[in-house]
């Protein structure tokens, strides 16, 4: 927000210079981003008076005038402004003056004609207001008088970036207050002669929306004139705060939104049609802006309007049709309070971004808008004359905010500050924000102030107790902390050791957005209910992943457009899967998911190019599983998943428990997501992994081990790891090496069987094992395998 110095001063006028000013405002939380000049450096320039003006003899462009500069002395000056004309009040750069640039005023001759000075544009002067001609300045101006006083050009314009939580301080009013209270000086707020209604005329106000609009005004004023000229001190307010003079009305209204902060409009009564109603706009109707643009208006979006058409969006932007024209004879002044959600993001969807919007979607004083809708009136009766008639009032005090009470401790100021401020400085403090306090025994009971939305909790006080104080005030004092070892269990495996895991393994990272594509998400996990955010970033952000699929297969299609034709990404992450059991009605697992696509290694004359396929991210992921020291808890078993393919699918179980999927990408979404090739992917849960067995120390036998290996046929269907599983159990302490190192189908063996060659390592720790036992252990073996999986042994 930019402002005027002076303007400021005019409010509270403390003993500090405008750098200390600009210093004082940074350090209380409202950071001064730039202090420039309102005008370029001059001197020189005098008001004056256009006595005479007549035609050059010899220059059509030119004109030779006599300029009263006070103590009846007349200078001859030649000028060519075309506005320039008799009876003029004039901005005159003297012989002698400098203007900007180091222009300097010399006496001169202009196709004969003596010229003893210039008269000045404000261009020429280094003031930003467009014009084409020279000054024009009020008839009652003091000739003679400098104009870098009159026009008070040594002020300053400060632009002070606010936080969304400050819109307190959107307003002269609300930044004098804070200067007020960081210098202890009182605020002198404006003063004006109340507005009675002199006649009856009044609007009709429907309220459909109460909830979004708690508070309405109306206020009609009949017989305005719309031709009049504004104050020049009201336009070089409004220029120094960043705004354009366009008329009176308009311009009353942009003054009263600095001065308090609080946004208003004109309405031209003659173009509304019965009473004013406020609703919400129903997806269909056409609303043309005041600066030209036509929109659709959304269904959910606040909208003013009459019984036939809309006139406005509801504190973001007039409609052109019931717009201040240089033909409005009677005006109704609208002065309201909009609830910040119903405002909020309508602007941005729209592509609007107005004073206004930016106001009320951080929130206005609720109790401000009889103040304010009485003091443009009095502006507009002052300025453009005319009749007000009574203030209509629509208001819902239930959707109004209320003041929120707050209870501050003094053992939490003094722990949070670690400094003791003293009881009559923390009550001064809040009292000076406008704050009701009740001292208590060891704390303060505070009623915070309507303009002040940021204060909801205990700390909002301390953080603003602190900042009044002054944050330099507060002594530097190192930290104690006393060191102790944590604690830690060996059993835990750290997520660091299963990132570098993966890391080694060729992965990388990746980091995608916990809120994805609902439709992309509905194709992973079709049926399946999730969390949709009532203010997404976008549609295609808008509902909470029930999986890390969806990001990283985005992710690989994302790599895959630009060329990336070896794609190897891991993700941990929360996924958020409703659940009505859980205490916040959803349920967040910290997961681990991992994804390839490509050629299994990068391109090289020794290797073969081979695309990747289900069992090199099975191995990657079992290479995680080492980590735990317990392979055998870990099983794998064929299962379906809607986004996987089917046969090329499982579930990964510990201890019998399902904890994850692994499978390769069904084809049916490798268009969605621009999928190019075979994909594969795996999720599991981290809790369930991140636990290890500790390994058991044991004496190494110094007996012999001894090596048998058997080539069995089964059924085709017959999972290899519940072969092994049998046979570990069968062998029991004996059996010290377990290897599964053929699996073969073709010549020699009949369809729909295979031959799983296996390695039996078997030693016993207190003898060496005789021939006939090891024989035993294999017979035993293969007789077991034929009893459960009908196992033969391939001869």
């Amino acid at each position: 927000m930019k402002f005027s110095e002076s303007w400021l001063r005019e409010w509270v006028n403390p003993s500090v210079t405008r750098d200390e000013l600009s210093h004082q405002i940074t350090m209380a939380g409202l950071e001064v981003d730039a202090v420039d000049g309102v005008a370029a450096e001059f001197s020189g320039v005098i008001v004056g008076e256009v006595v005479e003006c007549g035609q050059h003899p010899d220059a059509d462009k030119l004109r030779v005038t006599k300029i009263n500069v006070g103590e009846d002395e007349l200078i001859d000056i030649v000028c060519g402004a075309p506005n320039c004309r008799q009876g003029l009040r004039v901005a005159v750069a003297m012989v002698g003056a400098v203007l900007p640039g180091d222009f300097k005023i010399k006496k001169a001759k202009l196709r004969g004609q003596p010229s003893f000075g210039m008269l000045c544009s404000y261009g020429e002067l280094g003031i930003d207001i467009e014009s084409d001609g020279i000054i024009e300045l009020p008839l009652d101006a003091p000739i003679g008088q400098s104009v870098r006083e009159y026009l008070d050009l040594d002020d300053a314009i400060i632009d002070v970036d606010l936080t969304a939580n400050r819109a307190d301080c959107l307003g002269m009013a609300g930044l004098a207050r804070e200067v007020g209270v960081l210098n202890r000086q009182a605020v002198t707020e404006p003063t004006w002669q109340a507005v009675s209604a002199t006649i009856d005329t009044r609007v009709v106000i429907d309220n459909q929306a109460p909830e979004s609009c708690p508070r309405y005004l109306g206020r009609v004023v009949k017989n305005v004139d719309v031709a009049a000229e504004t104050p020049l001190w009201m336009q070089e307010k409004l220029r120094r705060s960043g705004i354009r003079s366009i008329d009176p009305i308009v311009d009353i209204t942009n003054y009263v939104l600095i001065e308090f902060g609080q946004p208003m409009h004109a309405f031209d009564l003659a173009m509304l049609e019965g009473d004013i109603t406020i609703r919400l706009g129903n997806g269909e109707e056409k609303l043309t802006l005041l600066d030209g643009n036509e929109i659709t208006v959304p269904a959910d979006t606040l909208v003013i309007a009459d019984q036939q058409k809309a006139l406005a969006l509801a504190g973001v932007f007039g409609g052109e049709a019931s717009g201040v024209t240089s033909a409005t004879k009677d005006i109704m002044l609208e002065c309201a309070f909009f609830a910040p959600l119903a405002i909020m993001g309508k602007s941005r969807r729209l592509g609007l971004h107005t004073d206004s919007s930016h106001r009320f979607e951080r929130g206005v004083d609720p109790q401000l808008q009889h103040k304010v809708i009485d003091r443009a009136t009095r502006l507009v009766l002052d300025i453009c004359g005319g009749e007000a008639g009574p203030v209509v009032e629509s208001k819902s005090d239930q959707h109004l905010p209320q003041p929120v009470n707050i209870t501050l401790r003094r053992s939490k100021l003094d722990r949070v500050l670690g400094h003791h401020i003293g009881d009559n400085d923390v009550t001064e403090i809040l009292e000076r924000l406008g704050f009701k306090v009740e001292v208590g025994e060891g704390c303060w009971n505070v009623t915070t102030a309507t303009y002040r939305f940021d204060m909801a909790i205990e700390e909002d006080l301390i953080e603003e107790v602190a900042r009044i104080y002054g944050y330099n005030n507060i002594p530097n004092t190192a930290p104690v902390a006393a060191l102790s070892m944590p604690d830690h269990k060996e059993s835990d495996i750290s997520l660091k050791r299963v990132r570098a895991m993966l890391v080694a393994r060729g992965f990388q990272e990746a980091v995608t957005y916990s809120f994805v594509d609902p439709k992309l998400q509905e194709l992973v996990h079709p049926g399946e209910a999730a969390m949709i955010l009532p203010n997404p970033i976008s549609v295609e952000m808008s509902a909470m992943r029930l999986s890390t699929f969806t990001g990283l297969l985005t992710a690989v299609g994302y790599n895959q457009s630009r060329q990336q034709n070896r794609v190897r990404l891991f993700e941990t992450g929360l996924r958020f899967v409703p659940d009505e059991a859980a205490e916040s009605q959803v349920r967040q697992q910290a997961m681990l998911g991992a994804v390839i696509s490509g050629n299994q290694n990068d391109e090289h004359w020794s290797m073969e190019s081979k695309t990747v396929d289900f069992f090199d991210l099975k191995g990657d992921l079992e290479a995680i599983i080492g980590l735990t020291v317990s392979d055998d808890e870990f099983t794998f078993k064929s299962a379906s998943h809607p986004a996987l393919h089917p046969g090329q699918c499982a579930e990964i179980l510990r201890n019998d428990r399902v904890i994850g999927v692994i499978g390769a990408v069904h084809p049916s979404l490798e268009k969605p997501f621009g999928l190019n090739g075979k994909t594969i992917v795996f999720e599991l849960e981290l809790d369930a992994l991140l636990h290890a067995n500790l390994p058991q120390a044991q004496t190494v036998s110094k007996f012999p081990a001894n090596r048998r290996d058997i080539a069995i046929l089964v059924d085709e269907s017959v999972s290899a790891g519940n072969v092994l599983n049998l046979i570990r159990k069968v062998g029991e302490n004996q059996l010290v090496g377990l290897n599964l190192f053929d699996v073969y189908q073709g010549k020699g063996v009949e369809p729909g069987k295979k031959s799983l060659a296996i390695a039996l390592t078997l030693q016993d720790n207190t003898r060496t094992l005789e021939e006939k036992e090891i024989a035993e252990m294999v017979d035993k073996v293969v007789s077991e395998l034929k009893s459960e999986f009908n196992a033969l042994l391939r001869e």
